[in-house]
């Protein structure tokens, strides 16, 4: 397992102010990164388009299978109502239907948005909205996902950091640098751009979908599975390039966390959706795009993300689809 950067919680902690982009888009904004999607950025995104190929970047919401990569946190059920009409109406009736009932928790193991009202910070959200805005009867009065409303469509851009390396899996536990994302860049003759959705690819679920989740000790809950991700010192690295969004195949942050002070065990998400206004999208599957990539050459496309407009929550199920 490679060691991380040596950065501390103190410059961790200095993130908050010095990469904050609290007010930039105004006082009341509630759509942080986001945008930075523009009408010109989404019609340069389209020139990303060359053979029309379309690829999903998530897996099935199987309820047999709630929870594929071992996140901890697996609701998902369904409860599905055949013959509604015969019910409703009785026999004689030539046509039917069926109906279900959905009972999903979006911040599992499967593709998923987190959205802006999902960490906070010394009780604040981004922009500085208070962070009791969030309530058990009302959700996130403030930074709920439907502020997303107009979709996520922008040019996408992955970074093949398993091929950096040349393996199929990165090392779980490895904490991947800016010198990492920039080496990425150079072998695949890409750069990151304002308004990108940059997406990380390392094998991390694949790797937990092949050979099982790795553990270090006996506890088995959301922290404590071995996971390749983001070391904090990338942090400055995402602000700077200014992207819109971000995904990966895992939860962005290195397991074990990369701080002994649990206030730190989750920087890329304290500080990317606090500070920085970033929305992060965690356990995509980018097995088959990275391959699609490689094949054609090709490390950017068109990215598109439509997360549901439902007030009050904190996050949403996600299918994106990269068109090459």
């Amino acid at each position: 397992m490679a060691t991380t950067s040596g950065l501390t919680t103190s410059a961790v902690e200095r993130y908050f102010d010095e990469l904050s982009n609290w007010g930039r888009w105004g006082r009341d904004d509630r759509k942080g990164t986001l945008n930075l999607i523009t009408p010109e950025v989404r019609r340069q995104a389209l020139a990303s388009v060359r053979a029309g190929l379309a690829v999903s970047l998530s897996r099935d919401l199987d309820p047999s299978n709630p929870d594929p990569v071992h996140s901890g946190i697996a609701a998902l059920e369904r409860t599905t109502h055949a013959g509604e009409v015969k019910r409703s109406f009785g026999d004689g009736i030539r046509w039917d239907a069926a109906g279900e009932d959905i009972h999903v928790s979006p911040h599992g193991g499967n593709a998923h948005l987190d959205g802006l009202a999902h960490y906070s910070w010394d009780g604040k959200n981004y922009n500085g909205f208070p962070a009791d805005a969030t309530t058990a009867e009302d959700g996130a009065t403030k930074l709920a996902v439907h502020h997303a409303a107009e979709g996520i469509i922008t040019r996408g851009v992955l970074l093949d950091i398993a091929g950096l390396f040349g393996v199929e899996f990165v090392e779980r536990g490895y904490a991947i640098t800016p010198s990492d994302l920039e080496a990425a860049e150079k072998r695949q003759g890409v750069t990151v751009g304002s308004g990108d959705a940059l997406l990380i690819h390392t094998g991390n679920a694949a790797a937990i979908i092949a050979d099982g989740p790795l553990y270090l000790g006996e506890s088995k809950g959301p922290l404590d599975g071995v996971q390749t991700g983001l070391d904090a010192s990338a942090l400055p690295y995402l602000r700077e390039r200014d992207i819109a969004i971000m995904g990966a195949d895992g939860t962005h942050d290195v397991q074990p966390p990369q701080f002994s002070d649990f206030n730190f065990a989750r920087p890329i998400h304290s500080v990317s959706l606090v500070a920085i206004g970033l929305w992060l999208m965690d356990n995509l599957d980018l097995t088959g795009l990275t391959a699609e990539c490689t094949k054609s050459e090709q490390w950017d496309f068109l990215f598109t993300a439509l997360p549901w407009r439902f007030v009050g929550s904190t996050s949403s199920p996600l299918n994106p689809v990269a068109v090459l």
